[in-house]
């Protein structure tokens, strides 16, 4: 008995995942505010009414997705914190984040649309704002690692401001041909290698 309730979790859990999944691409399409529970079951393959035992709205599946992207970023930020030492050079460490952002960017554009949305609703305004906070404070404890005298409020202010600059280019990046989107990378990587030293 208790192992088709783990069996039966498991496929609930897979599902979810694959909703979540579905809902990426279509946000990825037409934007979030244009999403419709209907658009995202018919591209997980299933009826409005499965749906429906896992997520209720698009709000839901809002939240589901913020979860999602914010436990995937937290593994991605403990990695990157744990090799972080007063030694790592600014250089090196600005180069390996900008071009993981860069890489998960092309791999999570639901992600992107997500964390640039703002003036679409308060929820999506909300689940931005969330996004935004928690990368701003990882950054802040990356800066912190590397200078540990920095006080955390001048690190907190200044993890605000790279995820702008950051938030500021990428989008330039992805609309203009790869050649003039690297020039733009490493302008980015310059860029943010002297505001942070």
């Amino acid at each position: 008995m208790a192992e088709r309730t783990v069996r039966r979790q498991a496929r609930g859990l897979k599902r979810m995942a694959e909703i979540l999944d579905a809902a990426e691409l279509v946000i990825a399409e037409v934007g979030y505010p244009e999403l419709t529970t209907n658009q995202v079951a018919a591209r997980a393959g299933m009826s409005p009414g499965s749906l429906y035992q896992f997520f209720r709205n698009k709000e839901e599946i809002l939240d589901g997705l913020v979860v999602r992207y914010i436990d995937d970023r937290q593994e991605f930020w403990a990695a990157r914190l744990a090799v972080v030492t007063p030694d790592i050079p600014m250089e090196a460490l600005v180069g390996q984040l900008v071009d993981e952002s860069v890489r998960f960017k092309s791999e999570s554009p639901a992600y992107w649309s997500l964390l640039y949305g703002t003036a679409t609703g308060d929820q999506l305004a909300a689940a931005s704002q969330r996004l935004h906070a928690d990368i701003a404070r990882h950054l802040a404890t990356m800066l912190r690692r590397r200078s540990p005298e920095l006080p955390g409020d001048r690190a907190q202010l200044m993890g605000t401001m790279a995820l702008a600059m950051v938030k500021a280019v990428l989008p330039m990046v992805t609309s203009v041909p790869p050649e003039r989107g690297a020039e733009l990378v490493d302008e980015l990587k310059v860029m943010l290698v002297r505001y942070l030293t």
